[in-house]
């Protein structure tokens, strides 16, 4: 980002990386070992930043702000944040403990940079998603996903709706996924799925709602929250996910429980993982199809 001396209003991506969980370090390792360790880990941060091109605006205490002038790089300094401080900083100080972890939190928007600082709610929103995320993770909102490409867009899961402090209604709030472990792809057995910009038709108990490319995702769950909401107890309130994918429907479980999806080919069970909704079928939140779940989602695909 140039240096901006003057007040300026300009679009921006902000970065929150705070170090979970620092005060027991103090705790464990004594003030001098830890302040040693939490500089360095914000040292390793801080170099992450610059390989990226960002600008660090400052650090409090275990804190980190920075700048990026697009959401791209921000999430992928991020992501690179989190690597850094896994593999790299046990190198620099072989006393980091194996449990240490960052939480980070991303928004894009308008921002206004006065004096070197930065403020406004672009700032607001990256502080409050990194208090939503949990040792180790990233979140970030809709809009941020949205100004992602395909490829990063494809590394971040949908999560929850929350509302957030100072804001009207609720914020889509995501997880951008960092380690191929995190998540699982499960490849479906109903063949390959269908080209095109066609539409995938979900229908309980009389609802009928319609998944396609201009829909964005589809959210079904036991909250009222939730795009389509199924009555059973076994479901979460923020179940599962829908959306059309460069042309595929793919469902995302998100929830405790787990997501079953029956085709003609069987019953395949979802945790935390994803599949390519094909052909037709049923999708029931929480129940294995063989205790005979009474509260079924019915899908079907077209052309």
């Amino acid at each position: 980002m140039p240096e901006l001396t003057a007040q300026q209003t300009v679009t921006l991506a902000i970065v929150f990386a705070d170090i979970s969980e620092s005060t027991r370090l103090y705790d464990v390792m004594g003030d001098t070992q830890a302040r040693e360790l939490v500089a360095q880990c914000l040292g390793v941060m801080t170099g992450v930043v610059h390989e990226r091109r960002g600008t660090v605006i400052k650090t409090i205490g275990d804190e980190l702000m920075c700048t990026f002038p697009r959401a791209g790089a921000a999430v992928a300094a991020a992501r690179g944040m989190q690597e850094a401080v896994r593999k790299d900083l046990p190198d620099l100080n072989p006393n980091t403990p194996k449990d240490l972890t960052i939480r980070i939190g991303i928004q894009y928007g308008p921002a206004i940079v006065d004096g070197g600082d930065v403020f406004g709610d672009a700032v607001n929103v990256a502080a409050r998603m990194t208090g939503q995320a949990k040792a180790g993770q990233i979140i970030t909102t809709q809009t941020t996903v949205e100004a992602l490409s395909p490829k990063l867009q494809a590394s971040t899961r949908h999560l929850d709706r929350i509302r957030v402090k100072g804001k009207s209604g609720y914020l889509n709030i995501y997880e951008v996924v960092w380690q191929d472990e995190d998540v699982t792809h499960i490849a479906s057995k109903v063949g390959p799925a269908p080209a095109g910009r066609g539409r995938l038709r979900l229908v309980y108990r009389g609802h009928k709602l319609t998944v396609s490319h201009q829909s964005g995702p589809l959210t079904l769950g036991r909250g009222k929250q939730a795009h389509l909401v199924v009555d059973d107890s076994q479901a979460s309130r923020q179940h599962a996910r829908i959306e059309n994918r460069r042309g595929r429907f793919v469902l995302s479980d998100e929830s405790t429980n787990g997501t079953y999806v029956l085709t003609t080919d069987g019953s395949v069970y979802l945790r935390r993982e994803e599949v390519t909704l094909v052909g037709r079928g049923k999708i029931s939140l929480g129940r294995d199809f063989a205790d005979e779940p009474a509260e079924v989602v019915l899908f079907e695909c077209e052309s």
